[in-house]
């Protein structure tokens, strides 16, 4: 279960998308009139760009460890556990974090792209061209990341789990090989040894003739 060892990266990232989008949510309505219209556009706008740049760079991390946690948790995963149990909820979260991924890939995937044109074509001019193909990828990621707040805590919550039951099951396998091992000892030592061949009898002198 190698899978395991990005489950931290991946639950510190749920939390900081988690916590960008709180983050936005506590301070957005000052920026707006009661009806939720900004009446500071500036300052909306500059928030909306902090929210989706922070919540990005999360994002980017479920692209580099989602996927091989994903592909554990449902070879792990018995049909039970879909049905019912700690995780069945969780793993019904997870039916549409492929999408998630593939499209938030396709879009990391499209922001190396331009970045490679724009280093060949405008070395002079990239960096303000790359903070607005910035903020308009971190726009465009934004609703993946927000998905990824849902999915995110379903797949490391499941993953979780299954990694502990694993652990759980394996003293309880070593015991039973134990008690394999030792039924299959004594059972040896109970079969009497085989009694060694006697050896064959020599053939007796001919009589000698008398004269």
């Amino acid at each position: 279960m190698e899978w395991r060892r990005h489950l931290p990266a991946l639950a510190s990232a749920a939390a900081g998308i988690n916590q960008a989008s709180d983050a936005w949510d506590a301070v957005s309505d000052s920026f707006c009139d009661q009806d939720g219209w900004p009446i500071d556009e500036e300052g909306y706008a500059d928030g909306k760009v902090k929210r989706d740049a922070e919540a990005w760079k999360h994002a980017e991390v479920f692209l580099d460890h989602g996927p091989e946690v994903l592909a554990g948790v449902r070879a792990a995963a018995d049909g039970p556990d879909y049905v019912e149990g700690p995780i069945s909820d969780d793993l019904r979260r997870l039916r549409g974090i492929d999408t998630t991924l593939e499209r938030a890939g396709q879009l990391r995937h499209e922001w190396d792209q331009i970045m490679a044109l724009m280093d060949a074509s405008l070395p002079g001019s990239l960096k303000l061209y790359q903070e607005h193909a910035e903020e308009h990828r971190n726009s465009e990621g934004w609703h993946h990341a927000h998905e990824l707040s849902y999915q995110g805590p379903a797949l490391v919550r499941a993953a979780e789990y299954l990694a502990h039951r694993a652990d759980a099951e394996q003293p309880s396998q070593a015991e039973r090989a134990r008690v394999a091992l030792a039924r299959s000892t004594s059972g040896a030592h109970g079969v009497p040894p085989a009694s060694p061949l006697a050896p064959p009898a020599s053939n007796p002198p001919a009589p000698g003739r008398s004269r």
